[in-house]
């Protein structure tokens, strides 16, 4: 680890002296670039002086104990200082090891989710209404931007399926792990007989893409115009700005009709299918990695059932990390903190084992 944090320590001040050339200054995207880097890089040095700081207080507590002559007072308190540091040496070290693992470069990315209603008709749309919701509320509160990119109600006010985009910091990093099949057990309310139905609902979060890491060939899609439909007033179907990009060599159909605009509904669509693409490039290269490695981090699949909401309980369960809270009402309502916290810190530790045996 010592000779990582070398090398990071080196790349920072490398970093620190170009930021102050003038010349790197007026080269706006080499300066953006190395800004990035450094507020990555920023964490890690600052850990790295606590750490130094509790190894410096350490041996100096050691130095004064082992020259002896000290009443019994200094001497616990020399004593309870030297538990103080040898406490935080112990903490910034696995800080440390956190902090050194390999970066994702979508961690900062904004991302897009896609929401669909799967097994239970009807009931599945309305809990789609439900999830689109939360996260729209978690987003808000950590103030991040929503944009509905499109969407597919029902006539009960819920979704087949939406798409959003939520542009913010650290939007991917918070968000990415919650893809996956999300299954809700509770009395719909077409439900005369009291009966438990359970549904499910898939969701997708994709990174979005820059134009620079997926470019599309515009000779690859075939772009359709259409009338928008559902609620929207007497603009909806007057007009053909609703938007349907098709990917022709893989297939890939994306469509966008919340815009009025029919060059601001292209852009939106564009953007989802390029992201799309993009994650579909990141899933083969993902599967390129060791098996048992895989076995290890997770695959993050978005086949994979993940979490059960239990309406008769108030519970929500996380499956792949045992997770259970009593409070659902306070998750549906935004508070995902408690979930998304647990599993960040499960999928390290998962990436610390995989890198300790290599």
């Amino acid at each position: 680890m010592m000779n990582k944090l070398k090398i990071v320590e080196e790349r920072f001040e490398e970093i620190n002296n170009n930021l102050n050339d003038p010349t790197v200054i007026a080269n706006q995207e080499l300066f953006r670039d190395l800004m990035k880097e450094y507020k990555q890089l920023a964490p890690i040095i600052e850990k790295m002086k606590e750490h130094k700081t509790a190894l410096s207080d350490e041996k100096e507590a050691l130095s004064m104990l082992s020259e002896g002559g000290l009443d019994r007072e200094d001497e616990e308190m020399i004593k309870e200082a030297l538990s103080d540091a040898k406490a935080r040496i112990e903490s910034t070290d696995a800080e440390l090891k956190i902090l050194l693992l390999p970066h994702d470069p979508n961690d900062d990315k904004n991302v897009i989710v896609e929401i669909r209603g799967g097994a239970g008709g009807e009931e599945a749309a309305l809990f789609a209404g439900v999830l689109h919701r939360m996260y729209t509320m978690y987003a808000e509160a950590r103030h991040w931007n929503i944009e509905i990119v499109g969407a597919n109600e029902t006539e009960l006010g819920g979704y087949k399926e939406v798409s959003f985009m939520i542009e913010g910091e650290g939007a991917y990093s918070r968000l990415k792990y919650e893809s996956g099949v999300h299954r809700v057990q509770r009395v719909p309310e077409t439900e005369t007989g009291g009966r438990i139905h359970t549904s499910t609902v898939t969701v997708a979060v994709l990174p979005e893409a820059d134009e620079v890491e997926f470019e599309l060939d515009p000779n690859d899609l075939k772009i359709d115009t259409f009338r928008s439909s559902g609620a929207g007033g007497q603009h909806i179907n007057k007009t053909s700005s609703a938007i349907r990009v098709t990917h022709i060599p893989t297939g890939t159909v994306v469509e966008c009709q919340d815009e009025r605009s029919q060059f601001k509904n292209k852009d939106k669509a564009l953007k989802v299918l390029r992201s799309r693409l993009y994650e579909e490039k990141l899933r083969e290269q993902n599967d390129a990695i060791a098996s048992d490695r895989r076995a290890q981090v997770g695959t993050g699949d978005r086949s994979e059932r993940i979490r059960t909401y239990n309406y008769p309980q108030g519970r929500v369960t996380d499956h792949r990390i045992g997770l259970t809270l009593y409070k659902l009402d306070a998750i549906l309502n935004g508070d995902l903190d408690e979930i998304i916290d647990p599993i960040i810190a499960f999928y390290r530790t998962e990436m610390l084992k995989a890198e300790s045996v290599k």
